[in-house]
């Protein structure tokens, strides 16, 4: 993927494209995917770097739901269960199972919770990651050897998915592009076209250089998340908000917090959350929260008692209790969720996905998850398709291989994350190898990566290599802060950026980094 010629694609199309999509998260990527796959040109815009928001803030996990089974929704479990087998199978580099100890303290937790989880496997049929079994206290420790002991008298383990959010987007971004779709980060959509009270393209604006472009088209589909009302605003000012914002909090410790290759999974939090603590990329993930929110930010902040519910749920349940001195990166998310009348608190607000057509035919898809965004596509494009009178053509992404597809990508050592384009960095450094070496001693990073990522991922800002293109940022964000200034530099070199572009982007990454750290 090439930045430029994404943009000169923009400026020579002299025909409406087939549909325009507003939003480069998850759901946008995926209908982008979806729509050029069948042959329709598409457009993808985003208005600051793939999956900035919400999308690269997740829990990190593919899997089911297994707080939709205890809330009843059968139908959303078994969409989710099928779709997470299709993930793994279409991107087996960046999703993998990983198992879960459910831990139990009560004499009634074992069974209960046993019985749930072989109704999970049971709906997963072929697709399932492994069958459920029931632990002796002795094999739950040795599961996990950090667990709590004090009143423990078993466990649960079933296994479910993992994956890296944001290299997925990335690669997802790549596959569009694979299929001819056009995709540009950092191009934002300021106003929709109108003709004859029909949505007829979008008024864009390049952030980089400030030029803006009148880009018209037989369909828009808004894919913006959290901030879908504002799109949805810009269709009919009068339009009711239908957006709740959720906040997931999540902090990252050390690896010895919880070692080995094994999850904890707790049922039924206190403000009725699942909450995890997973091992991820040698680190450990414990979250999260579910926070209404009122103001929606494009850097959420976690609440101080988000924190303490944090580090307090996780002293319960691990031998070694966390401190805040202990948190190497503090990182907040917002979830879309669609409102559907009162709740009282979001834990009880459907996660399903919701699609509206607008009289003007803008078409809206928000709320849903990481693990059924496929699904979630395809369906959007039928109706997108619909109404803006495309040619009718089948689904094709049920197979439908991501970038980078390698079923045995852990050759590749450290680069197992970019799968089959692993090669390519390599070649890089076989050049050059100054370029082997790492930017920063707290990561396996090395500087090549950033030379890729520039060339092949459109990386722009130091914010997108550190943060979204690798996870410095989530894993340490003081270390990520020490190796700015290298990248900051690589990055330069490659974009021909000047000194004044160098001082800026240091000073920003700094101050946004600092956010991350407690």
């Amino acid at each position: 993927m090439n930045r430029n010629e994404m943009i000169s694609r923009i400026k020579h199309n002299q025909q409406p494209w087939d549909l325009i999509i507003i939003g480069g998260g998850a759901t946008g990527l995926g209908c982008a995917i979806e729509s050029a796959s069948r042959g329709y040109q598409t457009l993808l815009l985003e208005q600051d770097d793939f999956s900035k928001g919400t999308s690269s803030r997740s829990t990190k996990l593919i899997h089911g739901g297994v707080r939709y089974l205890q809330q009843g929704n059968v139908s959303l479990v078994l969409e989710a269960l099928k779709e997470r087998g299709r993930l793994r199978k279409n991107a087996p580099h960046l999703v993998h199972n990983l198992p879960f100890v459910v831990p139990s303290y009560d004499w009634w937790e074992g069974p209960f919770y046993g019985i749930g989880l072989k109704l999970y496997d049971m709906l997963a049929g072929k697709h399932g990651f492994g069958n459920s079994k029931f632990l002796s206290r002795e094999k739950t420790r040795h599961y996990l050897p950090t667990v709590e002991t004090e009143g423990l008298l078993g466990g649960v383990i079933y296994y479910d998915g993992q994956f890296d959010d944001s290299r997925l987007a990335v690669n997802m971004a790549q596959t569009a592009a694979d299929q001819s779709a056009t995709l540009v980060n950092y191009m934002k959509a300021k106003a929709l076209i109108r003709e004859k009270d029909m949505t007829a393209g979008v008024l864009a604006q390049d952030m980089e250089t400030g030029a803006e472009y009148e880009i018209k088209a037989k369909g828009v589909i808004n894919a913006t998340g959290v901030f879908t009302d504002q799109v949805l605003r810009m269709d009919d000012p009068g339009a009711k908000e239908i957006i709740i914002a959720s906040q997931g909090v999540h902090l990252v410790l050390d690896a010895s917090f919880l070692p080995g290759d094994t999850a904890i999974m707790v049922p039924h939090t206190a403000d009725g959350r699942v909450l995890f603590a997973t091992p991820w990329h040698d680190k450990v993930i414990v979250g999260t929260t579910d926070t209404m929110v009122d103001k929606i930010l494009t850097e959420p902040r976690p609440l101080e008692s988000e924190i303490e519910f944090l580090l307090s749920h996780a002293a319960r349940y691990l031998t070694k209790d966390p401190e805040e001195s202990d948190v190497l990166s503090i990182f907040a998310g917002l979830r879309p969720l669609v409102s559907k009348g009162e709740a009282d608190n979001t834990a009880a607000i459907s996660r399903d996905h919701t699609i509206y057509i607008s009289r003007s035919g803008l078409v809206t898809i928000t709320g849903g998850k990481w693990t059924t965004y496929r699904k979630m596509a395809e369906e959007t494009i039928d109706q997108a398709a619909m109404v803006a009178r495309l040619e009718e053509r089948p689904c094709v992404t049920y197979d439908l291989p991501i970038h980078g597809y390698h079923n045995n990508a852990e050759k590749f050592g450290d680069l197992a994350v970019y799968g089959a384009d692993a090669a390519g960095i390599q070649d890089l450094y076989y050049e050059n190898p100054e370029l082997r070496k790492q930017i920063h001693p707290a990561f396996p990073t090395i500087a090549a990566e950033v030379i890729w990522a520039v060339r092949h991922e459109m990386a722009r800002t130091v914010e997108d290599f550190l943060a979204r293109r690798t996870r410095a940022l989530l894993l340490d964000a003081r270390a990520s802060m020490e190796a700015a200034p290298e990248v900051t530099r690589l990055m330069a070199a490659e974009l021909g950026r000047d000194d004044a572009w160098i001082k800026d982007q240091t000073d920003f990454y700094l101050s946004l980094a600092n956010g991350y750290i407690l």
